[in-house]
């Protein structure tokens, strides 16, 4: 029932700023979103990011991240992924104040090294769910969670409607206003940062998962979002961007605005003072939650994206969406769904994390045999993960398979992903010599490097050869 009312809110909302169906279509990036700076890696090379989420909620204690082993990494690659958001919950990191799990951590490097042996790189992400296990969940410690005795009632048919009960909205308050509590997170994350920050999968931190607060008297969901975000969230994330840099100078800071984004609400973020950030927002539907199939004529993902680069193009941050993926993949109009937001994705990220790698139903990507669920087979495509130089253009055409891109030489070797398909592919690359690989596997990821003269202006053009 929530989710239904707060599809109908946001709709009033998106009619009133003239952001919904019937507005231009969005155009290209370059059009569309000015001054959104792309991600770089530690060689000045613009990187891309395609990948999934990685997790493990059900496990506690000594079983804690059980669930996730070496073939999460090894299929994400064999795929030609090379991003995993990997979960970890603060309830598991310090159980008891001040009390830090060095089986946890040890845990939490070995899937490190996981990642690194088959070259994914890692966000590490500080995950809750309805604040945390206070509440049937994971993410903040019961130690952590005050309520002032406001009363709370679980809604098993709708666990995001739980956010909007008083006890869970009055203890995302305190840890947002209690001094105390204020230094445990921040301490947490200088024992995660200080511990994980040398381990070369590490691209970065999300500092919190979904962050919510406290709607208060006479506020709508809008206001009250962007409220909490510049009141509350702002300089939350600078407190947590000193505690990260105290250890760590070199990772990148991942902070996310609230859900409401989702719904092309455009956040009340203001600036988060260090100068390797990056803007991180969820791209989920509240109707498609609810089971609805998408509508290609609502305007939805057109609204989105206008209201979430707002925020980058005047911060000049770059865009990691770290969250999407709808629950029913099967409907009639999620193949379109899925060219529709691929398409809106790759026109204003650096990448994006499709939620989640697992093998079963559900959300899971995959099934038991490690087989693309229907459709989610559109997320292995061709790509750039880094460049060297400065690009002109890119684009993928789904209709062909065919993927160009363009750019202007710097110094160091590009690398064009392509992933498994019946027949190959073709790459032909016009300014710039390839390095390698030599022929190029049908069942299995591979990946092209390209060396060319610092100034060089190259082209390469990538497409399906036709089946053996």
């Amino acid at each position: 029932m929530y989710r239904r009312l707060l599809t109908a809110l946001v709709c009033a909302v998106l009619l009133s700023t003239g952001t919904a169906h019937g507005q231009p279509a969005v155009g290209d990036r370059a059009a569309q979103a000015p001054g959104i700076p792309r991600l770089t890696d530690d060689r000045g090379r613009v990187l891309t990011l395609r990948g999934w989420n990685v997790e493990d909620k059900t496990h506690r204690g000594e079983a804690a991240l059980s669930a996730i082993g070496e073939r999460h990494f090894r299929d994400l690659r064999s795929q030609g992924f090379n991003f995993a958001r990997l979960l970890v919950f603060w309830d598991d990191l310090e159980p008891r104040r001040g009390h830090y799990s060095r089986a946890y951590l040890r845990k939490i490097e070995r899937i490190l090294d996981w990642a690194h042996k088959h070259r994914v790189h890692v966000l590490i992400d500080a995950h809750q769910d309805v604040f945390g296990p206070a509440f049937g969940h994971r993410g903040i410690p019961e130690w952590a969670t005050r309520t002032d005795g406001l009363p709370f009632t679980p809604h098993p048919d709708d666990w995001f409607a739980e956010y909007f009960e008083p006890a869970v909205q009055r203890a995302f308050t305190h840890l947002y206003e209690d001094p105390d509590l204020r230094r445990a997170q921040a301490d947490m994350w200088r024992v995660l940062a200080d511990r994980l920050g040398d381990h070369p999968a590490v691209l970065g931190y999300d500092l919190i998962n979904e962050p919510m607060g406290e709607i208060a008297p006479g506020e709508d969901l809008p206001t009250a979002a962007r409220r909490i975000e510049r009141a509350q969230l702002t300089p939350l994330y600078n407190r947590l961007a000193d505690a990260v840099r105290s250890v760590d100078d070199d990772s990148w800071i991942f902070f996310e605005p609230t859900p409401i984004v989702g719904e092309g609400v455009p956040t009340g973020l203001g600036r988060i003072d260090d100068p390797k950030v990056v803007y991180a927002p969820h791209f989920y539907n509240t109707a498609m939650e609810a089971g609805a199939d998408y509508d290609p004529s609502a305007g939805w993902i057109e609204a989105y994206e206008a209201a979430v680069t707002a925020y980058p193009s005047r911060h000049r941050v770059p865009v990691v969406v770290g969250e999407w993926g709808p629950l029913n993949n099967s409907l009639p109009h999620m193949g379109r769904f899925y060219r529709d937001a691929l398409t809106s994705l790759n026109r204003y990220t650096s990448g994006w994390a499709g939620y989640v790698w697992c093998y079963g139903g559900g959300y899971c990507a995959v099934d038991a045999e490690g087989r693309f669920r229907t459709n989610k087979e559109q997320t292995a495509a061709p790509y750039a993960p880094a460049v060297a130089g400065r690009i002109t253009t890119e684009a993928y055409e789904p209709d062909g398979a065919t993927y160009r891109l363009s750019y202007r030489a710097g110094y160091g070797v590009t690398e064009v992903s392509l992933p498994p398909r019946p027949g190959g592919w073709r790459v032909e690359a016009t300014g710039a010599a390839r390095t390698g690989p030599g022929p190029l596997p049908e069942d299995r990821a591979a990946t092209v490097r390209l060396a060319a003269r610092p100034g060089a202006r190259v082209t390469v053009v990538v497409t399906p050869r036709p089946p053996r």
